[in-house]
């Protein structure tokens, strides 16, 4: 099969008026399938490149979400900004924004306007709460919405909620916003008109806890149950003899059949009225938890590996950034920065016959177009 370096987005321009986390996610996304990104920053940049120096001397966070863009230094609040602007969205197909809601407006790039103006022009605006609603005007960010939404209240130990190790929050309205972009060009294919989508963080995680709320108002409301899975059992870590952490997940009252046979010896509890469905098993969940548990402290880590997969379960190691960092399915990329390469986790689509590469991180220059 031929290889080839066309990519599916070449020809695109996005002028994305971003910051932080969640429109340089979709913008960078934009920018992977070749679409060219003008970054438009204020002279002092956005702020995420200072939220740590360990990229080069750089921000992870910088690197890892702004490759392949153009940046454009301009102050949108002066005459000289606001009409480079105006020439910038003349040829442009795309406008990602993460202002807060009216700021586009105050600057005179209303809604009305743009969509008067450039009638192709897909406009994709990210906010915390959306554009209306009594929080429309909160400054938002990720670990604010996870608190707002609940999330935090189901992440963590019994003891203590947690914020998810990760910007969920900004990563799951950056692929959002990435998706609904998408879709809106290949509505502009068949209609040639542009639009308006809005997309709120808090909109994006409320949806993304469907089930835990859906739990909640059936009177099952869930509660935090650390390496645990709150509606599956068994689904956790376990302890093998030499101290290893062993996490599985048993799927279906098959595989718990199986389980009870091929690695706790005790093949009658596969139909044990206590523990043959989930629903028991979750109910029970104390002792079911017990029976894996003392199987699993009679075994090595080897030996209990080779037990559960004979039963077909399946099962992970709880691994750290270390075991990640030399994991063996790990794919990297690396990607010029200003202060040298930088190597880091390869985005996860994988497309026959295309060779992707990866534009550099750009500096902050202090020029305009």
């Amino acid at each position: 099969m031929s290889v080839s370096t066309k990519k599916p987005l070449d020809g695109l321009k996005v002028v994305a008026i971003e910051q932080a986390v969640a429109a340089p996610f979709a913008s960078a996304r934009l920018a992977d399938a070749g679409a060219q990104v003008f970054k438009i920053e204020r002279p002092e940049g956005d702020f995420a490149r200072g939220y740590d120096d360990v990229a080069a001397g750089m921000s992870s966070y910088f690197v890892w979400l702004n490759r392949g863009k153009e940046s454009v230094v301009a102050n949108l609040a002066t005459p000289e900004g606001k009409e480079l602007l105006t020439e910038m969205l003349a040829t442009a197909d795309v406008l990602l924004q993460n202002l807060k809601p009216g700021a586009l407006a105050r600057l005179g790039f209303d809604f009305d306007r743009l969509e008067q103006e450039f009638q192709s022009l897909i406009v994709c605006s990210i906010s915390g709460f959306g554009n209306d609603g009594p929080m429309a005007n909160r400054k938002a960010y990720d670990l604010l919405i996870q608190a707002e939404s609940g999330l935090c209240s189901i992440t963590g130990s019994p003891e203590e909620a947690a914020r998810v190790g990760i910007s969920i929050v900004d990563i799951a309205t950056g692929a959002s916003a990435y998706s609904a972009i998408l879709e809106a060009l290949i509505s502009r294919s068949l209609t040639g008109k542009g639009c308006h989508i809005s997309v709120s963080m808090f909109d994006v995680i409320a949806e993304w806890l469907t089930v835990p709320l859906l739990n909640h108002e059936g009177n099952k409301s869930p509660k935090r149950i650390g390496l645990a899975h709150p509606s599956i059992a068994p689904y956790g870590v376990f302890t093998t003899s030499d101290g290893q952490q062993v996490l599985i997940s048993v799927q279906s009252d098959r595989e718990w059949k199986n389980l009870c046979t091929e690695f706790v010896g005790r093949s009658e509890l596969g139909n044990d009225t206590n523990f043959s469905t989930n629903v028991a098993r979750v109910e029970n969940r104390a002792t079911t938890d017990k029976i894996v548990s003392d199987a699993f402290s009679k075994m090595t880590q080897t030996q209990a590996v080779e037990a559960i997969q004979r039963a077909g379960i399946a099962f992970a190691s709880v691994n750290d950034m270390a075991g990640l960092s030399e994991h063996p399915h790990l794919r990297r990329i690396t990607v010029e920065t200003p202060n040298g390469p930088v190597s880091h986790p390869s985005p996860a689509p994988i497309i026959s016959g295309e060779e992707r590469s990866y534009g550099p991180v750009p500096d902050l220059v202090a020029k305009e177009l």
